[in-house]
């Protein structure tokens, strides 16, 4: 199920909600009920191993046993359907990069980061087809993204560390999940892309390597968890079951690690053995891990770094309040 609008709709749709909602500040300050209110959910997701205990929770009952029966998880290919969706409401909350929050919050529209979901190391990177060795030799050359994704932001990232910029390389613009099978079928050197679609790539053609990785940065390409900010209004006890949810997947993850890579690489698209390694590239935080990183590492060392590249990379093009978008009441209630 996808929805597709252009930038202009987009921004039309969020300021209408605004419009409409009229949220108020008194609204956000209601106590957050340990029940969970009555009502379906539709969370929006890609095929990323980071959003990953989303797939173990609904697969194992967990979303029910936090008291919500009703949450269908919904999957889009690229950041541009995914955004558009949770841009006109189509759904209520969605996972998304840390600098795509921020973007919206720079056009205006109604969504608060609740919770840091994961960051990634080695699982977002740069590949080549050994023909490129460094960076530095990357000038005049086809490089295969998706403009506006983290791939976006971890090239660009790259380039600069080497004086460069984007418009030093050809770009050629393509969803993630189709930039791993260009690079194996020859029509360009060098892909930016994400896991699983890394892992398979070298799997196919041994010729493959990994040329530039998130981790030469961590935190760059890090994912929140955000909600629109009329469902935090009208149903805060459901977010803080989605947030249990979260915990009791990373749990079941750490107590049977074998068996959630089996349901996130099914989920993926994948098989278990294809992502062996692929998992040790994501960083999954608990919900008690986020009580400290909402108020201490991530706000003061990641999320500047991430602005700073965004702006870097043209996909923010306006100062950010992150007081106002990230909202700690929920982790600080779990």
């Amino acid at each position: 199920m996808n929805w597709t609008f252009n930038r202009r709709q987009i921004l039309q749709a969020g300021a209408a909600t605004l419009a409409m909602t009229g949220i108020s500040k008194a609204a956000f300050a209601q106590a957050i009920p340990t029940t969970p209110e009555a009502g379906a959910i539709k969370m929006a997701i890609e095929p990323w191993l980071g959003y990953g205990q989303w797939h173990i929770a609904a697969k194992k009952g967990l979303f029910a046993a936090a008291g919500l029966p009703d949450v269908e998880v919904i999957n889009f290919n690229t950041d541009a359907d995914l955004n558009a969706a949770l841009a006109a409401g189509q759904v209520q909350c969605g996972n998304i990069a840390t600098h795509t929050a921020m973007a919206f919050a720079a056009a205006g529209l109604p969504i608060k980061i609740i919770a840091l979901l994961d960051v990634s190391m080695t699982a977002d990177a740069m590949i080549t087809d050994g023909s490129i060795t460094s960076v530095a030799d990357l000038k005049g050359k086809q490089v295969a993204f998706e403009e506006g994704t983290t791939s976006h932001i971890l090239l660009n990232y790259a380039l600069a560390q080497n004086g460069m910029t984007l418009d030093d390389v050809q770009k050629v613009p393509m969803p993630a999940s189709d930039a791993g099978s260009a690079l194996i079928a020859g029509k360009v050197p060098v892909a930016v892309t994400y896991e699983p679609y890394l892992t398979l790539a070298m799997q196919q053609n041994p010729k493959v390597k990994m040329l530039y990785s998130a981790g030469e940065n961590p935190g760059l390409i890090s994912d929140v968890f955000v909600v629109r900010e009329d469902f935090l209004a009208e149903k805060p006890g459901q977010v803080l079951a989605l947030l249990k949810a979260w915990d009791a997947s990373v749990a079941d993850y750490k107590a049977d690690t074998a068996g959630g890579r089996a349901i996130i690489s099914e989920a993926v698209g994948a098989k278990p053995e294809e992502l062996a390694t692929a998992f040790d590239g994501v960083t999954y935080y608990t919900i008690g891990e986020n009580k400290t990183q909402l108020t201490g590492d991530f706000v003061n060392k990641v999320v500047p770094e991430v602005k700073k590249a965004a702006l870097s990379a043209g996909l923010l093009s306006a100062d950010v309040d992150l007081a106002k978008l990230i909202d700690t009441r929920f982790v600080e209630a779990f």
